[in-house]
């Protein structure tokens, strides 16, 4: 019974971990390089007759170059929106629209912008592992609430927190090797 009770607290914790890192590459797959990619632009809001949709649900991507990204509309009366939208992104990004699609151009960025590009994703990280270290403080209240009420032994105690910490230190890991190879794309791009 008890190691029921332990089991759940610390399977709660490592699915909140799992989502934590989850989230942070989510989060890193956000950050421009030098690169196209879609998941710069997908998530984007665009006010889509009257209701704000994510621009994923309004378009598909295609990478046809490194430095290119086409943005094609399902519907070509969003693609005002669209464009308007990404015009008002923080990615520095000009749409080009050719009435079909809309074409951006990625330009080489500066090593100043790099710099500050880096600092973000690092940001980012500390987040992501602020999350976990989180989960594992509630997990931690948790246990130490059924060892106050008897339910489980304060060896059990001690054993459940240690396999928290080997938790934690595991998904943490996760989001720093993560952030170091969004650093080194970033860096080299």
């Amino acid at each position: 019974m008890s190691d029921d009770l332990i089991e759940l607290a610390t399977q709660g914790a490592q699915e909140r971990m799992v989502k934590a890192v989850a989230h942070a590459r989510a989060e890193f797959a956000g950050v421009r390089t030098g690169r196209a990619n879609p998941s710069l632009v997908e998530r984007i809001p665009v006010d889509y007759y009257g209701s704000v949709v994510p621009m994923q649900q309004l378009a598909s991507f295609s990478v046809p170059e490194a430095r290119m990204l086409l943005v094609t509309p399902y519907d070509k009366g969003a693609m005002p929106a669209i464009e308007k939208s990404l015009q008002n992104s923080n990615l520095g990004l000009n749409p080009s629209n050719d009435g079909v699609t809309i074409r951006l151009a990625f330009p080489p960025l500066t090593e100043e912008r790099r710099k500050e590009f880096v600092k973000l994703v690092k940001s980012k990280a500390e987040d992501g592992r602020q999350s976990i270290r989180g989960a594992r403080r509630e997990a931690r209240k948790e246990l130490e609430a059924l060892e106050k009420d008897g339910d489980i032994s304060t060896n059990d105690l001690h054993r459940a927190e240690a396999e928290l910490d080997k938790l934690t230190k595991k998904y943490e890991s996760e989001v720093d090797e993560a952030l170091a190879a969004k650093t080194t794309e970033l860096m080299e791009g």
